[in-house]
């Protein structure tokens, strides 16, 4: 059994392979299978740089990747905030529900090894590209991918492990990265910031509407990764101005309009329009997700899909926290509590309403394919919005100064699509508390609340309306919140391969 760093070194090989060729916004999804040439091989012209490169973006579909039967990355995420329950058949899903998960669970090796062979090949697109002979500016837009797309993995990696081995070299054989040690958090954090401060002078577009990087989504990124590290375990407050000062660089810009409805957040007429900053692409037919059928509820009958996992469903509780007239938590907006019913057999719609007795997700409900045998879910999945860059500036700026017009005007420009009066005249401790409110309802379920929780160690008291500390806390899911799940467990597999690899506290 070898580890992820061991197999890198002994598939270096097929960095060149399953490459997403870019000739067009549709084509750079196609896979084109290389396989069989070296390395040393195939880094030799311009267009393989370019279809290298393009091979690195099937690395921002990471949280999309399924461990089993209604289980994927981001529906784990969700379910340990504590603010929603998976219905399905999932025992994994289970275990994260009820606390008992271990560190040989799928869910964690998925993680760590489709991280590490993303970065891997990030690693050898860094390093062989200069090499090649390419005009400058095609050289540098090259590299700013890739650096980012590094950053991104990285600062998945140092969120949810904490220390992790360091790599920023191809590992092409035996020597000391083969079984690297775990590296601390400040110096992966170093990697990053730098990471997305080389993207960011690459000369990439300011905006691109394509599904490609771009400068705007290295800020936005940026910003994130500032904010997070004003807060813990890092709590460089500094950084908050860093934060702030970043995401107004976006916002000043005006590049990314709020759409003007909610059904645009999950439509494939709006993927890569308006307010979205940088999505993970997906196209029927070439590479598709489970993102609707997951949160239908477990076999409602009302849609085309083989299965309806009920894998993430909202609590109630926590739909209940909307404020009165929210247009968010109006039916069919956010959420839903029925469906038309749907005959799989004549794949057309019923007569009946199905009701769910709950509320589930019609922020993921993706009309084209849940309606249609002969498709499959291909909605994108986005990985950064405007309403969260605004949302980082009016956090930051309060905690480095104090809450600013421009503040409440990021706050209350997302409050008045919501049909929700604007906000003034809070103290510093009240505004930062509706900023956190805001990004648990309008970011609801897009894989932010966790990794709020690890940085304020604070969690939604849905009940209460109130935030309070998150260790030992016993939200309405599951038992009391460890201390432990504020990071995950080092998976097994790497620890029983690479004896240089620690364990977090308690696992």
């Amino acid at each position: 059994m070898f580890s992820t760093i061991q197999r890198l070194s002994r598939t270096a090989a097929l960095s060149a392979g399953l490459l997403l060729v870019a000739t067009s916004c549709d084509d750079f999804l196609e896979v084109d299978s290389r396989s069989r040439i070296r390395p040393d091989d195939y880094y030799s012209t311009a267009g393989q740089a370019q279809a290298a490169v393009d091979g690195l973006y099937s690395s921002l579909r990471i949280v999309q990747n399924g461990t089993g039967y209604g289980e994927a990355i981001w529906v784990t995420l969700e379910l340990m905030t504590m603010h929603a329950t998976s219905l399905g058949q999932s025992f994994n899903n289970n275990q994260i529900i009820n606390q008992s998960i271990d560190p040989a669970n799928p869910f964690f090796s998925s993680v760590w090894n489709s991280a590490y062979s993303g970065i891997g090949a990030a690693n050898l697109a860094i390093t062989r590209i200069p090499t090649i002979e390419m005009p400058e500016s095609q050289r540098q837009i090259l590299l700013g991918q890739a650096h980012f797309i590094r950053a991104y993995l990285y600062n998945l990696l140092v969120r949810l492990y904490g220390d992790v081995p360091l790599l920023t070299e191809p590992i092409t054989g035996p020597g000391p990265n083969l079984y690297p040690a775990r590296s601390p958090v400040a110096d992966v954090y170093a990697l990053i910031i730098s990471d997305l401060q080389t993207a960011e002078v690459a000369g990439l577009p300011v905006v691109d509407r394509t599904g490609r990087i771009s400068q705007s989504a290295v800020k936005a990124l940026l910003a994130d990764v500032y904010l997070t590290t004003a807060g813990y375990p890092m709590q460089v407050r500094e950084n908050y101005q860093k934060a702030a000062d970043k995401a107004a660089e976006v916002i000043d810009a005006g590049n990314y309009p709020l759409f003007t409805d909610y059904l645009s957040l999950h439509s494939n007429a709006t993927k890569n329009q308006g307010e979205f900053i940088l999505q993970a692409q997906y196209a029927n037919g070439i590479a598709t997700n489970a993102i609707s059928p997951l949160v239908v509820p477990y076999f409602a009958g009302v849609s085309a899909y083989n299965d309806e996992f009920g894998a993430l469903i909202p609590t109630e509780e926590f739909y209940n926290t909307y404020e009165p007239g929210d247009l968010r938590a109006q039916e069919g907006q956010f959420y839903f509590s029925r469906a038309q019913g749907f005959d799989r057999t004549s794949n057309s719609p019923k007569t009946n309403t199905v009701q769910f007795n709950r509320h589930a997700l019609y922020k993921y409900f993706h009309l084209e394919s849940a309606l249609n045998r002969n498709f499959s879910s291909d909605e994108n999945w986005t990985l950064i919005r405007m309403p969260e860059v605004m949302l980082i500036y009016a956090e930051a700026i309060n905690e480095a100064s104090a809450a600013t017009p421009k503040a409440y005007a990021q706050i209350n420009a997302i409050r008045s699509r919501a049909k929700l009066p604007a906000l003034s005249g809070l103290s510093k401790d009240a505004f930062r508390e509706a900023v956190w409110k805001e990004r648990y309802h309008e970011l609801a379920y897009e894989n932010k609340a966790y990794f709020d929780i690890q940085r304020t160690r604070k969690t939604y008291d849905v009940v209460n309306n109130r935030f309070v500390d998150v260790v030992g806390f016993k939200a309405e899911v599951g038992p009391a919140f460890q201390e432990k799940y504020l990071l995950w467990g080092i998976p097994s597999a790497e620890r029983n391969n690479n004896k240089e690899l620690t364990q977090n506290p308690n696992w």
